[in-house]
């Protein structure tokens, strides 16, 4: 039977000694009533009761985002503000007693909106656009969702849910906030001095909605209710709008497969390119053997905004598979590409139809031939590849009907001519 060496008896004991110093600080959480502050945006709470308002009758719900400010006096306790909520995509399943969220619409927006606020704290810390107290990362909070009837605490899958989160290492998370929304309470007459864990909102049908707060620590693994303060949504940092590459993901196929079925290597990142954000939607391109690479640049509110197109030389040590070192080059050195004449930009075109335009205008491809409609005697209309097939067919008519008649045809003396010139 093997034994264990002092290095793995150590490393046994050290786990465990972690594990018993997890449960006491969780003991010690509980009964102190150790929880944080938690100020809810009023954003915040007007996305959740929209949402609840429209799936009265089914469970739905959101993911959370927002802050964790460390209190460093002693004794004090962190603050959670909650900022915004997030929507799942049309996958999400609602039922009267289920809800699954979507896919990964939302992580996708997380991203969006963390990788915007983390280039705002860079652009403007130390200034009053950026208050210190929130030079934090925005984070994952939780999720809430709505229960049926008066179900006002998380359930024991909830519960579950919330212990598996907690425990995956690569998530690394330390807590969750899991409000619980229940609808079609009787309003609330005046205001209490408890400091309770819920709150009161009105909706149209003249009930309110309720939403309970409820923390889970992963040293404590039980909920705890924690009291929340709703301020205006003008006192906290305001999240980006999301960019059109997230809400509108058909769209980015559909551009990318277009260029690359042109025949151009295409690849896609967000980028800062004015100093602000929303960050830019951007696409680098090329054809096999060019010399240079055309960029663009798209807003979040593309395609209502128009793109920017522009153009880099080709580089030394470009790696195209790492696109944000690449575009960064290329950006570097990128000049603005002069709109065509007559190219104008609409809602209804891509970016397919500005890499046409452009290559036209520089003589690289030859422009679309555009079909003129001809009307006959008869009323019928014909485009000119219909006519010139209506020519051919009435021509070879004519040739057989000379042939019976024993004349020649057109056909006899165009080969006449030929015979006669070669002479």
């Amino acid at each position: 039977m093997r034994t264990l060496d002092e290095r793995e008896f150590l490393k046994l004991m050290q786990l465990e000694f972690e594990h018993i110093r997890k449960r006491l600080r969780g003991m010690a959480m509980i009964s102190r009533g150790i929880v944080p502050n938690l100020v809810l945006s009023r954003r915040a709470v007007e996305r959740m009761l929209s949402a609840a308002g429209q799936f009265m009758a089914d469970e739905t719900g959101e993911a959370m985002v927002g802050f964790i400010v460390e209190d460093d006096t002693p004794e004090g306790l962190p603050t959670i503000y909650v900022l915004d909520t997030i929507s799942p995509d049309e996958t999400a399943v609602r039922r009267s007693h289920t809800f699954q969220q979507g896919d990964a619409l939302q992580d996708e927006i997380i991203w969006w909106l963390q990788e915007n606020w983390h280039f705002h704290r860079e652009r403007h810390r130390g200034s009053d656009a950026l208050p210190d107290r929130f030079d934090v990362p925005l984070r994952y909070l939780g999720d809430w969702h709505k229960q049926p009837g008066s179900m006002i605490q998380p359930s024991h899958g909830d519960l579950m849910t919330a212990l598996s989160w907690l425990d995956d290492d690569d998530l690394a998370m330390e807590f969750l906030l899991v409000p619980i929304v229940t609808v079609g309470h009787a309003p609330i007459i005046g205001e209490s001095d408890l400091a309770v864990n819920y709150i009161t909102v009105p909706m149209d049908n003249g009930t309110c909605m309720r939403v309970d707060w409820w923390y889970i620590h992963r040293d404590v693994r039980v909920f705890q209710p924690v009291h929340p303060q709703i301020v205006a949504a003008e006192q906290l940092p305001q999240m980006m709008k999301y960019g059109w590459h997230v809400v509108l993901a058909d769209r980015l196929t559909s551009e990318t497969l277009a260029m690359a079925d042109d025949g151009l290597l295409v690849r896609t990142l967000f980028y800062e390119c004015d100093g602000e954000v929303p960050l830019e939607f951007c696409f680098f391109t090329i054809r096999q053997g060019a010399s240079s690479f055309v960029l663009f640049v798209t807003q979040h509110d593309y395609p209502k905004s128009a793109p920017k197109a522009f153009e880099a030389p080709f580089l030394e040590g470009l790696n195209l598979m790492d696109p944000v070192a690449t575009f960064q080059s290329l950006w570097e050195v990128a000049r603005p590409i002069p709109e065509p004449p007559e190219w104008q930009w609409s809602e209804d075109k891509y970016l397919i139809d500005f890499v046409i335009a452009i290559e036209v205008d520089r003589g690289l491809r030859q422009p679309a031939v555009v079909e003129i409609p001809v009307i006959l005697d008869d009323g019928q209309v014909d485009s000119d590849a219909e006519l010139s097939e209506r020519s051919t067919a009435m021509e070879a008519q004519a040739d057989r009907e000379a042939d019976a008649s024993g004349s020649r045809g057109p056909a006899f003396v165009e080969e006449e001519r030929a015979e006669e010139e070669a002479r």
